[in-house]
């Protein structure tokens, strides 16, 4: 990263406990405003989860949503993290609008995966998860993708490593760009990269005319 000069400001956030449990970057050809780290809440902040880049017209947040985890583990906390960044959302969007990116850990409908039946006691796919997901768009902003292209089956952004997921297209569509609804004018388009390899996830990229 700090070898990309293309990219002259970096800004990047980990987990202090847990070494590469979690983690999040920003990389800007214009200099943000301001940077901050986190939602303003310890009980979230502990896992390099979160960077807001502030623009002169919007706010730019990339986010990692925590997993809820095998057994549905953390599936409590998650809904403790949907409450708590949806609130840290509203109150950026009323000082100006937003743009969130970022693998938000949910699939939200049936569409969003390629096998909803046999996932709803998943991480990622359960009501809980999707709800959560339900009242974040509620809340003001749009999931841009959807938005462009509300019936396109097998879109996704993830496959796991095992059973030859990928080569099968057997994925969940995670990774996502909201929009404040109130941008929705300026949205151009919403692209999923399913062809760029190098990871389980694939790129996502957002055009928008600011």
């Amino acid at each position: 990263m700090r070898e990309m000069p293309e990219y002259p400001h970096k800004y990047w956030a980990c987990a202090g406990a847990k070494e590469g449990y979690s983690g999040v970057a920003l990389l800007c050809k214009t200099e943000p405003l301001s940077i901050t780290y986190g939602i303003g809440e310890e009980e979230h902040d502990q896992e390099g989860r979160v960077i807001t880049a502030e623009f002169p017209s919007h706010f730019l947040v990339t986010a990692y949503v925590p997993n809820a985890g095998r057994g549905l583990v953390r599936l409590e906390y998650r809904q403790r993290w949907d409450a708590a960044f949806r609130a840290y959302l509203r109150g950026l969007d009323a000082r100006k609008p937003l743009v969130v990116c970022g693998d938000l850990n949910v699939a939200h409908a049936e569409i969003d995966l390629k096998n909803p039946k046999g996932n709803k006691k998943s991480a990622g796919f359960t009501p809980e998860e999707r709800q959560g997901f339900g009242e974040l768009l509620a809340a003001g902003f749009t999931d841009t993708f959807r938005h462009l292209y509300p019936a396109t089956p097998h879109a996704y952004t993830f496959w796991t490593y095992m059973m030859n997921a990928r080569a099968k297209n057997v994925g969940w569509r995670l990774d996502y760009f909201l929009l404040s609804t109130r941008l929705l004018g300026a949205l151009c388009d919403s692209k999923i990269r399913s062809q760029a390899m190098g990871s389980d996830h694939c790129p996502i990229t957002l055009y928008v005319a600011l």
